[in-house]
């Protein structure tokens, strides 16, 4: 599952900003959704240890890794989780969480869910760099929910709570947006609409 080019092609297409945009803006309604429901599954994990609710986490995390995959150019992370995140603010999320809250944190996310991928120099396409990449954006979650910008603030970031988020959004941004979204692309280049993609080509080949 080991996927290596030997020289990156790192010149957006049209076609590339198309689909980014396409998971950028599907992501983000996606965001708008769970903004809805997220304080059930939260206040349980949180009722069985403070912390828990990093746990879900990730499904305002999984744009950037998803993107970065399938379209495979410099800045793919980056710019499907703020397009989603600012496309989560126009639906409703500007009175949930603000623009810190949303847009500002979406661009963190994103630029951590790239750095793997900048560190490989956009060449590794596999199933560890989709997963680091989650685990990456996660930690950047978690970093910027304990800055002075962030929503938990002056709880600490090694507090019994912070550590406890800390590990639990690291695990849900690695498995969910990062591992699972690797076996999405996967089951979508299978159906050939990535085939003008090195990622649907590459499905082919294995």
């Amino acid at each position: 599952m080991s996927e290596t080019i030997s020289k990156a092609n790192l010149r957006w297409r049209v076609v590339d900003i198309v689909v980014a945009s396409i998971i950028a803006v599907a992501s983000g309604v996606i965001f708008a959704g769970w903004d809805l429901i997220y304080k059930i599954p939260t206040t349980a994990l949180d009722a069985i240890l403070p912390g828990f609710n990093g746990l879900v986490c990730a499904f305002w995390l999984f744009a950037g890794p998803l993107a970065a995959i399938i379209v495979r150019k410099p800045g793919a992370a980056i710019y499907a989780e703020l397009i989603a995140a600012c496309i989560e603010y126009i639906i409703g999320a500007g009175g949930v969480f603000g623009i810190s809250g949303s847009i500002i944190i979406g661009l963190v996310q994103g630029v951590f869910a790239e750095i793997i991928f900048f560190i490989v120099r956009y060449r590794k396409w596999n199933v560890l760099t989709a997963t680091l990449s989650g685990l990456l954006s996660g930690f950047g979650n978690y970093l910027f929910e304990f800055s002075p910008f962030g929503s938990r603030v002056g709880i600490g970031f090694f507090s019994t709570y912070g550590l406890s988020y800390l590990v639990t959004t690291l695990i849900s941004g690695a498995v969910i947006a990062g591992l699972l979204m690797w076996f999405v692309q996967r089951a979508i280049a299978a159906t050939g609409v990535l085939d003008r993609f090195e990622s649907g080509r590459a499905k082919a080949l294995v």
